[in-house]
């Protein structure tokens, strides 16, 4: 059986900290954790290293709502922020700063936990999208250096795309080694010999 979810909630207010706390264990079983005070908020969250972070804040700033969002590590775990009031400056700066969740007016015992699992699935939907971008990334970056290399012996030994490519998948696999890997070690030699 898998360890209930961890949660830490942050909320100066006591009442409204209980009312979360009630609200998620009514809704199932949880390992959860109340900030009271924001300060050294997040050295607080790190130490405890929680699956989830619900923040509720009544009439943030800009600066504390980037301090909060940022804080509580919302590209490390997904993050819900239940704020009264907001303008769109405000939306878009915890958006930007990675909250799953900016639910407005919207602290209400029932929707706690629907809202807290939202945010979860969206966090897992950008951290896929955010591993699929770095992938892809990676992939033009190493088929550049592959055409770099092919094209460095095309010239050298004046021969075509196709038996520059099987120069290198034969070096590579002589080697054990990816093909990318071989045409890194061929430009980067090539650069110190230039």
């Amino acid at each position: 059986m898998s360890a209930p979810l961890s949660v830490i909630v942050v909320e100066t207010d006591r009442t409204r900290a209980q009312l979360i706390v009630d609200s998620l264990r009514a809704a199932g079983e949880f390992d959860i954790s109340v900030i009271n005070d924001p300060n050294g908020l997040a050295r607080q969250i790190q130490a405890r290293n929680p699956d989830v972070v619900l923040i509720d804040i009544e009439n943030p700033s800009r600066d504390t709502m980037e301090e909060l969002a940022l804080a509580s590590g919302p590209l490390d775990r997904p993050v819900a922020m239940f704020v009264d009031s907001t303008d769109e400056a405000l939306s878009t700066a915890a958006i930007e700063a990675g909250v799953s969740a900016y639910v407005v007016d919207g602290l209400q015992s029932q929707r706690v936990k629907p809202i807290m699992d939202a945010a979860i699935v969206r966090f897992r939907m950008f951290q896929r999208m955010r591993t699929e971008l770095a992938e892809t990334k990676k992939a033009l970056e190493e088929r550049k250096v592959i055409d770099r290399a092919k094209g460095m012996l095309m010239r050298a030994k004046g021969i075509g795309e196709d038996e520059a490519y099987a120069m290198l998948r034969k070096a590579a696999m002589d080697q054990g080694k990816r093909v990318a890997d071989v045409a890194q070690a061929l430009v980067t030699a090539a650069g110190l010999l230039a």
